[in-house]
């Protein structure tokens, strides 16, 4: 099972501090607006405004909304294991495994709860709303073997990626079910997420 390779959607990377700066307020900006107006209403002008910054120069980054759009989940992705990174730096080596599933289920959570966009966009998934493609999830599985092989002590071969792979789809599904069920997250579904992940790698990890 080979890596999926990360998504490149920038016409042009940063050089400059104030460059990346710029980026930043596009894609702050392209995340509140799918909130307020979903998808289909979105457009690079408005995307523009909000940032405060010529449309020429959210052209220089991207191609279109969708490129913008993608980016955004690649930096979800990035977000999502700085913040898994630093729950497990505080949890220490307490736990193993279990420690290590309950904080990568909880940053998804609080992203999925708190960050601008998030719901719609995630890692790349949802965009065209309601398509479900599989890519993303498979960067997920890949990064959480990266960032958790060591962690677990575990080679970070394809038994391992796999391992996550069936562990994020299924986690995928079901928190998006909890969430359907309630604006927070239905949490009787979320403790019986917790309680079917425990049980599928407790077989594998243990």
């Amino acid at each position: 099972m080979k890596p999926v390779p990360q998504a490149t959607s920038l016409r042009r990377a940063p050089v400059q501090r104030r460059s990346a700066e710029r980026l930043t307020r596009i894609l702050d900006a392209c995340a509140d607006l799918l909130d307020e107006v979903g998808y289909d209403a979105l457009s690079t002008r408005a995307v523009a405004q909000r940032a405060g910054v010529p449309i020429g120069s959210v052209y220089r980054f991207f191609g279109n909304k969708r490129q913008m759009v993608d980016a955004l989940a690649q930096r979800n992705l990035e977000r999502f294991t700085e913040g898994v990174t630093g729950r497990l730096k505080e949890s220490g080596d307490e736990g193993g495994w279990r420690t290590a599933m309950d904080v990568v289920l909880d940053e998804y959570l609080a992203m999925k709860r708190t960050a601008p966009g998030f719901s719609l966009v995630d890692f790349g998934n949802q965009i065209p709303v309601g398509a479900r493609h599989a890519e993303p999830n498979h960067r997920v599985a890949d990064r959480l073997t990266e960032l958790l092989s060591g962690y677990l002590a575990r080679e970070p071969d394809d038994d391992l990626r796999r391992t996550f792979l069936i562990a994020v789809e299924t986690a995928d599904t079901l928190v998006h079910l909890a969430f359907r069920m309630a604006p927070e997250g239905d949490e009787r579904i979320i403790q019986e997420t917790r309680e079917l992940l425990r049980a599928y790698l407790a077989r594998v990890l243990d």
